[in-house]
């Protein structure tokens, strides 16, 4: 763990004689949400998952149609199953929209604007049947698509369009299609209630 004053989102390391490797830092919080430390982000999700920073995205385009996203096969957690659009983890000192902005492009190769908090307070535990925890405070936001989605394969297995009213539907009959965080915060957001 290192202290809350490290450089946004990653910090380089080098081995003797080895290239640096990007190391992508995520921020441990107390119960009360203060930030106190970092964590390597490839180390961090585990069976006792210390509290972090994360966000949802729920992205839309111009017809009103939300993209829910199937993580990789190849995930260490909930590999295919069907969630929000994507998610991430602002680094130390990033700004949440800068951070999705990031991560829409990372993940999905796209861009997004019109970034807007949804579920500022969402704050979710879930254990995985591998026994891995998610252990979030996720503020989950919305944000207009304005490039065409092409997801890295081993983010994203597939992608779909859907009409909000459609995911609600689904999720209400089959919560255990998707991830646990989707199933909670679609209750919360208006977007699935029109």
């Amino acid at each position: 763990m290192s202290s809350p004053s490290e450089p946004p989102a990653t910090a380089g390391s080098r081995a003797a004689g080895s290239p640096s490797v990007p190391t992508e830092l995520v921020v441990l919080l107390d119960d009360d949400a203060n930030p106190i430390g970092t964590a390597d982000k490839a180390t961090v999700h585990t069976t006792d998952t210390l509290l972090h920073l994360a966000f949802s995205c729920h992205v839309v385009d111009d017809e009103g149609h939300v993209l829910l996203t199937r993580r990789a096969l190849d995930k260490r957690t909930w590999p295919g199953i069907w969630t929000n659009s994507f998610c991430g983890h602002p680094g130390p000192g990033e700004d949440p929209v800068e951070a999705i902005v990031r991560r829409a492009e990372q993940e999905l190769g796209t861009r997004v604007d019109s970034i807007e908090p949804a579920v500022p307070d969402f704050r979710y535990r879930a254990v995985d049947d591998s026994g891995i925890v998610e252990n979030e405070i996720c503020p989950v936001f919305t944000a207009r698509i304005r490039a065409e989605v092409n997801p890295r394969a081993d983010e994203v297995c597939a992608h779909h369009w859907a009409r909000p009213a459609d995911v609600r539907t689904s999720v209400d009959a089959t919560p255990f299609a998707f991830s646990p965080w989707l199933v909670a915060q679609v209750p919360r957001m208006e977007l699935y209630s029109r």
